[in-house]
């Protein structure tokens, strides 16, 4: 099926229109009709190679929502007509000991939503970008009736992101919580910790985020520029996010740390960060890091934000402006993510 798109066709050329192929509609298949694509900074990274390893032509985008056109004889959970979401993954090997434990982010054969090798076709994954997507039902999610279709788009990658963390140490009411950085997921992380019942304290170097922050439900923030704040919360916290992808001090943050608190990072600065050891050893400390969240547990996720009315706060755009917005992503100037309107979608010519 010819599909239209937009795609970067070298590390330094723009996004432009673009037409590909996907597959027909196989017995467990699911099409897709995509009304909305969230863009996550990993697009850009990929986009201009800076990860190395992107083959192009590249179609980027994995936060998709959209209507089923279109299901396989055999698909149980949709029917044309129904929203469905597509996150960062389309397929996996489903046998080893990371699928039969819902953790397919960390099978060693993921097949991820683009830029990554497509065992149905092939070829490579193309992303969400594109005006229609065709995934195994396995890997489409089912997004609750009471959210915005546009603003639910950025849970499928910074939604779980966020809240898989935050899950599998056990946030809970009472706990207090640290939020580093106010971004595309810092922003969710903050709605989601505040939802699970902690107390939020925000970190940032931005005076601007004051306000905003307070907004979306932390209780308190902190300049972590100011030493004097950051030393009023010296082992204190049970569980600290850091979303960080900028070089930082670490350290800093893991003294915040009570007894046996957890500091989970997500964001991944392209510099090894540098780490005094006694900030673990003295309080039994930890540190460690976080991939998105397996299918099972997105699901969770969207589910938890229906019942919580929990969306990103986004800035929507038309396609045509895409390479504009991944200018302004390296300037961190967006209010918290951009997700881009596919009816703008034209023909590719």
């Amino acid at each position: 099926m010819t599909t239209n798109a937009y795609a970067a066709q070298n590390a330094t050329t723009p996004l432009a229109p673009f037409n590909l192929q996907r597959r027909e509609v196989g017995p467990k298949d699911v099409q897709i009709e995509i009304l909305y694509c969230g863009v996550c900074h990993s697009d850009l990274h990929t986009v201009r190679s800076e990860w190395q390893g992107t083959t192009y032509p590249c179609v980027p985008g994995h936060e998709i929502i959209g209507r089923v056109v279109a299901v396989g004889a055999d698909v149980k959970k949709f029917k044309a007509g129904d929203p469905a979401g597509v996150g960062c993954m389309v397929d996996s090997c489903r046998t080893c000991v990371n699928c039969e434990a819902d953790l397919e982010q960390f099978c060693n054969d993921t097949t991820f939503t683009y830029n990554s090798a497509d065992k149905k076709s092939g070829g490579i994954t193309y992303g969400g970008y594109a005006d229609s997507i065709v995934v195994d039902e396995a890997f489409v999610l089912k997004i609750p009736p009471n959210l915005d279709l546009a603003a639910t788009a950025p849970l499928l990658c910074a939604g779980i992101t966020t809240y898989s963390p935050m899950h599998h140490h056990n946030v809970s009411k009472g706990q207090k919580v640290g939020i580093v950085g106010l971004g595309g997921l810092g922003h969710m992380g903050v709605k989601l910790a505040k939802a699970l019942g902690a107390h939020v304290v925000v970190f940032t170097t931005s005076a601007n985020k004051v306000e905003d922050a307070l907004r979306l439900g932390a209780d308190e923030v902190v300049n972590s520029k100011n030493a004097d704040e950051m030393n009023k919360h010296l082992n204190s916290f049970h569980f600290i996010l850091d979303t960080v992808s900028a070089q930082h001090d670490i350290t800093a943050y893991l003294l915040l740390l009570g007894r046996d608190g957890n500091l989970t990072q997500v964001g991944v600065p392209p510099e090894p960060l540098s780490l005094n050891v006694g900030s673990l050893v003295f309080g039994r400390r930890s540190l460690s890091g976080s991939l998105i969240g397996g299918i099972k547990e997105t699901q969770e996720m969207l589910d938890f934000c229906g019942e919580h009315n929990i969306t990103a706060d986004i800035e929507l755009i038309p396609i045509q402006n895409i390479n504009e917005a991944y200018d302004r992503l390296v300037k961190s100037d967006v209010k918290y993510r951009f997700v881009i309107d596919m009816a703008s979608l034209k023909p590719a010519s």
